[in-house]
């Protein structure tokens, strides 16, 4: 360490990682200054990630099933233990269990964090740890590459400061996915801020290497969309607002105007349809603005179009789940 630290916990979440895991909690170990709190939080692994955990000298708590597992519990059950039994700690560093921390990514958030006293949580650049094994790979690279600077939301690993989000109360444990971006509104409401460093912070092993993996993650980030338009689309934020109107346009209205007016228009409202390659060359240039590759933008512009579809999925899932009070459950695709 180049400089000295005020008290930092970790809390890593994760169930069934394997050496994802062990990668994840060597790379912590190897970070924070001798004798600071590491949590694992379990989420009911069979695979003997707790067990694994505690062989490495790691604070391991197991969640109680009976009640439906979130990563915002899990991440909350780290983050109430270590307030509570090391009060000491000032900063959290959030991990999922398939990332590793990158080398020195400890000191720079730090310091970044520390720049000013309003600063909830410092982010960095989470890189794909395969992302030539499968196109899908590669799309996750890319959606990692967000803005360096001040920003509105952030992702799951990030250092954070404790009295932010005990003012907050921290994660909702309630939410199935979407849940950063949802505390980090509540985060600015009070006046707290969020910043993305140019630094690199993790690598992310997604592991998705079939067209099904794909599909069901975009199905999940449309509950996201939904759930964060039906939380704060009528608010200021106007959160979700246009993502969750595209998702009705792109996924539904457009392909169904276009089969019912058919026969009436003796097949030229198929010309409708010619807005899907409108669609995708606006993402295309977007992603060429925003820095990336021809090759890259146009595998960008291809996969975000056709997530339409699986978004929509996702949007209508969650309404229906709440229309029918049902309890939401993890829409997974590993």
């Amino acid at each position: 360490m180049d400089q000295p630290l005020a008290p930092i916990g970790v809390v890593i979440i994760g169930r069934n990682e394997g050496e994802r895991l062990i990668r994840c909690l060597k790379s912590a170990i190897a970070q924070i200054p001798a004798g600071s709190p590491l949590v694992y939080v379990d989420s009911g692994s069979t695979d003997g990630s707790a067990a694994a955990a505690r062989d490495l000298g790691v604070r391991v708590i197991d969640l109680d099933l009976s009640v439906p597992f979130t990563m915002p519990r899990g991440r909350n059950a780290g983050f109430e233990y270590l307030t509570e039994q090391f009060p000491q700690v000032e900063y959290v560093q959030f991990i999922d269990g398939d990332c590793e921390l990158l080398p020195g990514w400890i000191d720079r958030a730090f310091e970044a964090i520390q720049q000013e006293g309003r600063i909830a949580i410092v982010c960095g650049r989470r890189r794909e740890k395969f992302p030539e094994a499968s196109v899908y790979n590669r799309l996750a690279e890319m959606e990692w590459n967000t803005p360096v600077g001040e920003a509105k939301y952030c992702g799951g690993d990030i250092l954070a400061r404790v009295a932010a989000l005990r003012e907050v109360g921290a994660y909702d444990p309630t939410m199935i996915c979407g849940e950063e971006p949802e505390m980090c509104i509540r985060l600015r409401s009070r006046g707290w801020r969020i910043r993305r460093i140019d630094a690199d912070m993790t690598l992310h092993d997604a592991a998705m290497l079939r067209f099904g993996q794909w599909w069901t993650r975009s199905v999940r980030g449309g509950w996201a969309v939904a759930e964060g338009f039906d939380r704060y689309g009528a608010s200021d934020e106007r959160y979700m607002v246009q993502e969750h109107k595209s998702g009705w346009i792109w996924g539904a209205i457009v392909p169904l105007v276009a089969i019912a007016l058919a026969w009436p228009s003796r097949g030229l409202s198929f010309v409708l349809l010619l807005g899907y390659g409108y669609l995708g060359w606006r993402i295309y240039q977007y992603r060429r603005r925003f820095g990336d590759g021809a090759a890259d933008a146009r595998l960008y512009a291809i996969y975000c179009t056709i997530s339409k579809f699986p978004q929509l999925i996702g949007q209508i899932k969650y309404w229906l789940t709440r229309w029918r009070g049902r309890t939401a459950t993890l829409i997974e695709y590993k």
